[in-house]
């Protein structure tokens, strides 16, 4: 769900303003888990915009007050939600941890990096939300390390339907600044991409996995 429809009509045109997301049917690319996707999305590059990155912070820094209450600490999933999560930690004047969806391999093998107690309230930050696996994967360190989870804020969500159901079997409410609806509604307006791109974009929404294979 997203926060607001204005902001996630802005965050849309943000990230494809700086080609943190790309649509390319005609070429798709090759996601890491083998699927065909005629998107990409890097959030890691609103990090080097700095009205952008401050944009960003700042929406997320208001919404997740006003949706969730203000949380005791602020976590970011590793890596892509570090940098951002910090910025929200501090603008909201929080304590801020980060955590990897799996524990160190060694050393002293944290899952979750930075001080937390146990009892204490958590939002977590994330960047990107595809299938949801890896996100939630880090909200058990959370709760395994004892926080209590108010919920999940993310930069920007694919908006597939594994996800929704990931999220409410985990019981975690999920809200994003933009979705994968309204970036594709502003890609058609702004001749981002053809009528005949949308549909595939449309196609490729609905059943992803198999999508071009």
């Amino acid at each position: 769900m997203i926060f607001n429809k204005d902001t996630a009509e802005k965050t849309a045109e943000l990230l494809l303003q700086i080609n943190a997301i790309k649509l390319n049917p005609g070429n798709p690319f090759t996601w890491a888990s083998g699927w065909r996707s005629p998107i990409y999305c890097d959030n890691r590059l609103i990090l080097s915009f700095p009205a952008i990155r401050n944009y960003v912070r700042d929406e997320f820094s208001k919404n997740i007050e006003k949706q969730f209450g203000k949380p005791d600490v602020i976590a970011g999933v590793a890596t892509g939600a570090i940098g951002i999560g910090m910025l929200v930690a501090e603008s909201m004047g929080l304590p801020f941890v980060y955590v990897r969806p799996e524990p160190k391999k060694h050393g002293r093998q944290n899952q979750v990096e930075g001080f937390l107690q146990k009892g204490q309230s958590v939002v977590i930050i994330e960047d990107l939300i595809s299938t949801g696996n890896s996100s939630l994967l880090a909200v058990e360190g959370l709760r395994e390390a004892g926080a209590v989870i108010k919920g999940m804020a993310a930069i920007f969500t694919y908006g597939f339907d594994v996800a929704d159901q990931n999220f409410k079997k985990a019981k975690i409410d999920l809200y994003t600044l933009s979705n994968y609806q309204n970036l594709l509604n502003l890609a058609v307006a702004k001749k981002y991409v053809t009528e005949k791109e949308e549909q595939t974009l449309r196609e490729w929404n609905v059943i992803p996995s198999t999508w071009g294979v």
